[in-house]
């Protein structure tokens, strides 16, 4: 069920109010001034706010100014009444963020119809943001996955060169040893080292083809997109 805050110091216009919202099913709450409001602001978190200007101790702008600043209640939707209509007044109240004014007096479909405009708002704006936040999980998943993508093929280059190196420095030795070679026994094991060390050699060259297809044209298109490869 929505809930609605009421801020009024007037007994008779917040009963009314609170009479109406309830036949229409709303779950009405009420504050008679706004230190109060503010604290049944902040526990009950309602869907809506309706809150007078003129009110003693807080009144509706400090009101406005105090839940703008917990992030709890910020984004509540907050309609003001009000008999004060000039200008500069309005703008205050919209200046720190109020969504709506109503002036005093007013009809009850006024009030009906300025709750259904905000809800709405309200809603359509929230469907958006989760819309935008489920995206931004999903591009942050992606971020994460490729970064762990860029990092296992980091270690692979290492690890190739690494191997590469290995084979090398055994075919260097095999060559000088067979320079070296007394017997021709000597000389063939040693060329047979260098055979397979040359065999192995060339088996790391083919895994080269390996690494070309990690790196698949879906993978580098995304990459460009998030400036993490350069073109």
């Amino acid at each position: 069920m929505t809930k609605i805050l009421v801020i009024e110091d007037e007994t008779l216009l917040r009963e009314n109010t609170i009479e109406l919202l309830e036949l229409e099913g709303f779950q009405a709450i009420s504050a008679e001034n706004g230190v109060v409001g503010v604290q049944l602001a902040q526990k009950f978190k309602p869907d809506l706010i309706i809150c007078d200007v003129m009110m003693p101790e807080l009144d509706g702008f400090g009101v406005l100014h105090q839940l703008r600043q917990n992030s709890a209640t910020a984004t509540i939707p907050f309609i003001f009444l009000t008999a004060k209509t000039e200008r500069a007044d309005i703008r205050e109240g919209m200046d720190l963020g109020a969504d709506d004014y109503l002036a005093k007096p007013y009809e009850a479909n006024e009030l009906l119809k300025a709750i259904a405009t905000r809800l709405e708002k309200h809603t359509n704006l929230m469907q958006q943001y989760q819309t935008e936040r489920r995206r931004a999980e999903v591009l942050g998943k992606e971020v994460h996955d490729l970064q762990q993508f860029m990092t296992t093929q980091e270690d692979f280059l290492n690890n190739f060169v690494q191997e590469l190196k290995n084979p090398l420095s055994n075919i260097n030795m095999a060559i000088c040893m067979i320079k070296d070679a007394k017997t021709d026994h000597d000389r063939n094991r040693y060329l047979q080292i260098l055979r397979d060390e040359c065999d192995r050699e060339i088996n790391l060259l083919n895994q080269i083809e390996e690494l070309k297809n990690l790196l698949t044209p879906e993978n580098s298109k995304l990459l460009r997109q998030l400036n993490l490869l350069k073109k």
